[in-house]
């Protein structure tokens, strides 16, 4: 009996290493080459808001273009508008963003330098987590751009009225597709309904924008 019980532990002292060695590689497995742990989360929110800035430039472009083309049958008077609505969008989008952001890194900073004052073991590398306010006006403005370009590149090249604003409602629709379906994959969510919702309000704007312009145009005030 002593020596049974001799042999049994020493299977739990073997045991036992290698179940904590294979929990350090299962931890090793979570981290980047360096040995710190990546934050995916961080980078679903970057992709997210990349997503729903060129939903924006997409709908905003299309539905101006949509609503010149109301009244003006003329394809440089709808590049133009669209071209327009893409730069203003793209500076505004920046702009927001910049402020928005800056804000939040200042709220963030005066809250480490009070953690600081009442914690000296405060983390020396929370500099690095900040938020960039000129990475995070760039990319906002880039992806309103990718957003807008998409009806300008239908309606360029097309001299027929009702061709250029079918095209312009195709190429607008199925990009919200894809935006709606990228959202959704990233957000974890159902894809049909959310890529539904996406394209059914692109169309209201689009309609609201040209009937509206359609109807102020043919008062002729």
């Amino acid at each position: 009996m002593a020596s049974l019980e001799q042999g049994n532990q020493q299977s739990r002292k073997n045991v036992e290493p290698s179940i904590h060695e294979n929990h350090l590689v299962s931890m090793e497995q979570h981290q980047d080459p360096k040995g710190v742990d990546f934050n995916y989360a961080k980078r679903g929110q970057w992709l997210r808001a990349a997503i729903l800035g060129a939903n924006d430039g997409l709908v905003s472009v299309a539905s101006l273009m949509m609503g010149v083309g109301a009244v003006e049958r003329e394809v440089m008077a709808m590049i133009l508008a669209g071209f327009a609505g893409l730069v203003a969008g793209a500076c505004s989008m920046a702009i927001g963003e910049f402020v928005s952001v800056y804000t939040q890194r200042d709220i963030e900073v005066a809250q480490m330098k009070r953690d600081k004052r009442n914690n000296s073991t405060a983390r020396d590398d929370e500099d690095e987590q900040l938020p960039n306010p000129f990475q995070a006006a760039i990319a906002s403005a880039l992806a309103f751009a990718v957003g807008g370009v998409v009806p300008l590149l239908a309606a360029a090249f097309i001299r027929e009225h009702k061709v250029r604003l079918g095209m312009v409602i195709a190429a607008s629709s199925l990009t919200l597709l894809v935006f709606g379906w990228v959202g959704a994959a990233l957000g974890r969510t159902p894809v049909v309904m959310s890529a539904v919702r996406v394209l059914v309000g692109g169309w209201m704007a689009m309609a609201v924008t040209f009937g509206l312009t359609k109807l102020i145009g043919s008062t002729e005030l």
